[in-house]
């Protein structure tokens, strides 16, 4: 086989990224929804799921991880703060930053949104022998990954 062929995709590898990019829109969707029927904007929803997945973080850190300009981020933590989906705290190490504490857990309307899909993923992963889903989920920590790396060179191409 030729190095030319070598590089070519497989059908199946295309089909796999085609199904991969339409999780990606579905979950998009999902997210979009979910922001919706909690009365919030997307971007304050996505913030909150952030903060979820990485912790307590400073401002400045979820405006690196949103791709929002810093004046948005604190206009956003007020309303998600307001609405008691976060609290800023003091930070311990240098008194001029204010680490953003989520209060995901502690909203019941999100877990009561959640819960379906949570209840639903469940029973897909119990369709799976344990080996499967290390595998599988070896695969999406690695495609995190690479998401992220792509997000990081999106974020640093100069926009036209």
């Amino acid at each position: 086989m030729s190095s030319n062929q070598q590089d070519q995709p497989t059908d199946l590898q295309e089909n796999f990224t085609l199904r991969m990019r339409g999780l990606g829109t579905r979950t998009v969707v999902y997210q979009q929804n979910v922001a919706a029927s909690l009365g919030l904007y997307n971007n304050d929803y996505l913030s909150v799921d952030i903060l979820h997945e990485k912790g307590p973080i400073t401002a400045g850190e979820l405006s690196k991880l949103t791709g929002l300009a810093t004046g948005s981020v604190t206009a956003l933590i007020d309303r998600l703060e307001k609405n008691g989906f976060v609290r800023r705290e003091n930070d311990p190490n240098d008194r001029r930053k204010v680490i953003i504490v989520p209060l995901y857990e502690n909203k019941e309307e999100v877990s009561n949104t959640y819960h379906p899909l949570h209840t639903a993923m469940l029973k897909l992963a119990s369709s799976y022998k344990v080996e499967e889903l290390e595998l599988i989920t070896q695969f999406l920590d690695k495609a995190s990954t690479i998401l992220d790396e792509q997000i990081e060179h999106l974020n640093s191409t100069p926009r036209k």
